[in-house]
């Protein structure tokens, strides 16, 4: 029997503040995501859109139609970071509402998988070449990218640069931006201090789930460790991610990070030897995987990046090997 698609949900978390739970084309593995309104004014504020996809647009609607919004209203639009679960329905936003979208400049991430998609897989087929990965995994995993969808309605430009101090007015007070770039290039918090409210994004999960967003940064783990010091400077108490229930003990979430993290580290250290190693050879021993199609680019891609940051702490080599690159410890 068909299982019944899950629809959008909207609930109050506190008065003038709304969850928008809305369903993503990824479940069971990653089921939903979060958008958040704010009231400001006759309106609202409107942080993060969700993925465009099939019946997206509906399900925002709907999310917001439980909480008494429509669409029109809002007066803003505000995205953590450029993945397309957070920004994807953006362009359909603000032609509808007629908003500003204020966003992080360093997008080169998400141009790569809209505007630039062509030249943006070919860079991801390439890291995935000098890492070792088996020819024929490369072709198939280049032949499934190309007939999946965008999940981005269109490559919408931002209103205002959203950096360091850029302040967010609503009904509930003045929320500043942080940047925290790691899990993306473009990642931001908004911190409402009087409220000790942080809406973290996915740089802060109330279930730790590390991913780093490779290729567009020099160290994207170093960046999202500095990232959490940022965070843990802020007096945070409630925490409204991009996935998931709001969470409690914001400084506890940050800790769990610190640690998952670290964790994995240790994991990738502990496969190098002084033998040098292709990452392809290191996949099995880290992950206890083998990577398939739909998992080529993300074990590639996380294991690089752990390998970039055990580099710049001086705890890995990499060794040019002809058209690939091995690894070693250092």
């Amino acid at each position: 029997m068909a299982t019944k698609r899950e629809r959008g949900r909207g609930e109050r978390v506190l008065p003038g503040l709304w969850r928008l739970r809305l369903p993503l084309p990824w479940a069971p593995r990653v089921p939903h995501g979060n958008a958040w309104a704010i009231a400001a004014g006759s309106g609202f504020v409107l942080v993060d859109c969700g993925v465009h996809a099939r019946g997206s647009l509906a399900d925002l609607e709907q999310a917001l139609e439980m909480v008494g919004l429509q669409l029109e209203q809002a007066s803003l639009l505000v995205v953590t970071h450029a993945h397309h679960d957070h920004w994807g329905e953006a362009a359909t936003v603000v032609e509808r509402a007629g908003c500003e979208l204020w966003m992080h400049p360093d997008v080169a991430h998400a141009r790569a998988e809209v505007a630039e998609r062509e030249p943006g897989l070919q860079r991801r087929l390439e890291h995935m070449r000098r890492a070792g990965i088996p020819d024929q995994l490369i072709a198939d995993y280049a032949e499934d990218y190309r007939g999946s969808p965008m999940y981005v309605a269109g490559d919408v430009r931002a209103d205002r640069p959203l950096v360091d101090g850029v302040r967010v007015q609503t009904d509930l007070g003045t929320w500043t931006t942080y940047e925290t770039p790691g899990h993306a290039p473009s990642e931001v918090c908004l911190h409402l201090p009087g409220r000790r409210l942080l809406i973290s994004g996915d740089h802060l999960l109330g279930r730790v789930a590390l991913y780093f967003d490779y290729g567009y940064a020099e160290d994207p783990v170093g960046a999202f460790l500095t990232s959490l010091d940022r965070v843990a400077g802020l007096d945070s108490r409630l925490g409204l991610s991009g996935h998931g229930k709001p969470f409690v003990d914001v400084p506890g979430h940050i800790a769990a990070s610190r640690r998952a993290t670290a964790q994995r580290q240790t994991a990738v250290r502990a496969a190098l030897d002084r033998e040098p190693r292709s990452v392809a050879e290191l996949l099995a021993p880290i992950w206890n995987s083998r990577p398939d199609v739909d998992s080529a680019w993300w074990l590639t891609s996380q294991t690089l990046a752990h390998l970039t940051h055990l580099e710049a702490t001086g705890q890995a080599a990499r060794q040019p090997d002809g058209a690939q690159v091995r690894w070693r410890a250092a």
